[in-house]
């Protein structure tokens, strides 16, 4: 009897032990890694304090194109429930390190894949209007199915951030009625999708183009952009601060003594800022730089 009961304790001790320990494994952050800051803000957002999220890409002073993946970058991405990256060979070396680290516990988010975006594509895809409800409805789903006990959260936080996004729309709604079919140029084609949003006749894409490639723009398209801007034939010069080389410098000292508005964009979510803050903050910029009267 004396052993019987021993056995009996035994079993139950085990019970609790495994029971706690499941409660304390389901308590835990679903991990999940971004390769891209923007994408992670949004992760968080979506998935409060259930997700604890690492973004590969997250300083605003560095150029992203010149970004190499190293061995932390992998070991950070091995137990990682939740990959997500942008896609359009915005990011390539994510497709190595999920190769190098396969899981079949792991979900995998392509931003591109969600709106219909390929190489070729202009990549900086969370400057499309598109992007972030697309990408939040994957995220949503996906919380919703891997950690169905707080749902009803997950789908409050969705529709939250849903109508996050409305001043934005407003915003460019504004800017638009404003400014559609002014020409404007730009350094790069980081803020593009943006500016087709808003209606701008974007002049000078084949240089843009050459600068985010990391080649040398032609000299008849360099001698298109001075021509445009020496002669005030845009209301504009957008650029991106994170990849301020000697040709982006030249124009934009150009811009300034042909009293031309200049606005800097970032590809990289700067600190402290959420998505919605971050998009805002530059169609202000621009909406500032844009009113202010001609000298």
């Amino acid at each position: 009897m004396r052993t019987l009961l021993t056995v009996l304790a035994a079993l139950c001790v085990a019970s609790a032990s495994t029971s706690a320990s499941a409660q304390a494994s389901a308590a835990q952050p679903l991990k999940v890694v971004a390769a891209e800051n923007v994408y992670g803000d949004v992760v968080s957002q979506l998935g409060g304090s259930h997700v604890s999220v690492s973004s590969i890409l997250s300083n605003p002073d560095q150029d992203p194109h010149l970004f190499e993946a190293d061995p932390r970058t992998a070991r950070a991405m091995a137990d990682a429930k939740l990959v997500i990256y942008n896609g359009a060979d915005y990011d390539p070396w994510m497709v190595n390190l999920l190769q190098a680290s396969p899981s079949p516990k792991r979900t995998v988010l392509v931003a591109a894949d969600l709106i219909g975006k390929k190489a070729g594509d202009n990549p900086h895809l969370w400057y499309a209007q598109q992007t972030m409800p697309a990408v939040a409805q994957a995220l949503n789903h996906w919380l919703d199915q891997t950690d169905p006990a707080h749902s009803a959260e997950y789908d409050q936080r969705y529709q939250t951030f849903l109508a996050s996004l409305t001043p934005i729309k407003t915003k460019l709604a504004a800017l638009h009625a404003l400014y559609a079919g002014k020409p404007a140029t730009a350094t790069e084609p980081v803020f593009g999708y943006m500016a087709d949003a808003i209606g701008l006749s974007m002049r000078n894409t084949d240089f843009q183009l050459a600068v985010m490639n990391d080649t040398e723009p032609s000299a008849k398209d360099i001698a298109a952009f001075e021509s445009d801007l020496n002669n005030k034939r845009v209301i504009v010069l957008i650029y991106n601060s994170q990849a301020t080389g000697a040709m982006t410098r030249h124009m934009l000292t150009l811009a300034h003594t042909a009293h031309i508005p200049t606005v800097q964009v970032t590809e990289t979510e700067p600190l402290h800022m959420t998505y919605q803050s971050w998009m805002l903050s530059q169609l202000n910029a621009l909406s500032s730089a844009l009113a202010k009267p001609a000298p």
